[in-house]
């Protein structure tokens, strides 16, 4: 198992039961080194004082805050240790919300909440508790010499936690609303219905990072010396009429469905072809004399 990022105690009331956390995301991208065109040797990063005009080593600089225009107060590291909280041994449950009401928008860095020995039933316990009654805790720990406040919710198989923003740390954008007065009933009841002929059950496991793929691939054809395939751009036609974009839209999604069908009905007809009808011999009436 992964190294915990925390080691401590979730308490709320007078429950309290041993937990580690372990990140449960990360990123992952591709790096690049900084070479000089001539030689493709590596660049190293120069430190430089404006006023001297000369570069300086590391062991010269301080952390400065500017507090006016071009005027810093020096702060230094003992000045932020003194300040800085203690990572805690103790996660407080400070209140249960619903779960309807945390905007994502808050969560920031996602962790995998895991029981510690002996404390396997309190923790199966707020589990259960939290999935059946759809409540969220608030907790606040001190960790990496900061303060969190954290969300924990119930997963899939246990407990999860996500580190939250605060207040202050939100953008607060004026222009971000949406006027559903424009919308038409027709319009809606279309839109209504590509989304339904859109709608497939949550697979994480097939999205990928294509753009990601495309950078590796790339650096394979470098260094094999193979030409390098630029990726096509899509084409984004401009939607004049919306009610005509969404007739197409539905339009283009039932053409596999239509061919297929018309596909099946002619295997069927190859397969088992239609009994042409075989004219009866006429029989002649015998005479009578």
């Amino acid at each position: 198992m992964a190294s915990s990022v925390w080691k401590g105690h979730i308490t709320f009331g007078l429950v309290s039961f041993p937990v580690r956390l372990f990140s449960a995301a990360r990123s992952e991208t591709l790096s690049f080194n900084q070479l000089h065109k001539d030689d493709n040797s590596r660049i190293r990063q120069v430190t430089y004082c404006q006023l001297e005009d000369k570069p300086v080593p590391r062991t010269e600089l301080v952390k400065g805050y500017e507090y006016e225009k071009d005027r810093y107060v020096v702060i230094d590291d003992e000045d932020i240790k003194k300040v800085a909280p203690k990572t805690a041994k103790v996660m407080e449950i400070l209140e249960f919300v619903k779960a309807s009401q945390v905007d994502p928008v808050y969560l920031e860095s996602s962790y995998y909440v895991a029981p510690d020995e002996g404390g396997e039933k309190p923790y199966a316990l707020l589990f259960q508790a939290m999935r059946e009654s759809n409540y969220f805790a608030l907790a606040k720990v001190a960790m990496h010499n900061r303060e969190h406040v954290i969300v924990l919710r119930p997963g899939a198989k246990g407990i999860l936690s996500h580190t939250m923003f605060y207040q202050d740390e939100i953008r607060q954008v004026d222009e971000f609303r949406t006027d559903t007065s424009l919308v038409k009933d027709k319009e809606l009841d279309m839109a209504k219905m590509l989304i339904s002929s859109l709608e497939a059950e949550f697979e994480p496991q097939k999205y990928h990072d294509g753009y990601r793929e495309n950078l590796r691939q790339m650096i394979e054809a470098k260094i094999e010396g193979k030409k390098v395939v630029e990726t096509p751009e899509p084409h984004i036609a401009p939607v004049i009429d919306i009610m005509e974009a969404l007739k197409k839209s539905l339009a283009e999604k039932r053409k596999p469905a239509q061919v297929a069908t018309a596909a099946a009905a002619t295997s069927a007809e190859v397969a088992d072809p239609p009994v042409e009808a075989v004219p009866k011999p006429r029989t002649r009436k015998a005479k009578t004399g």
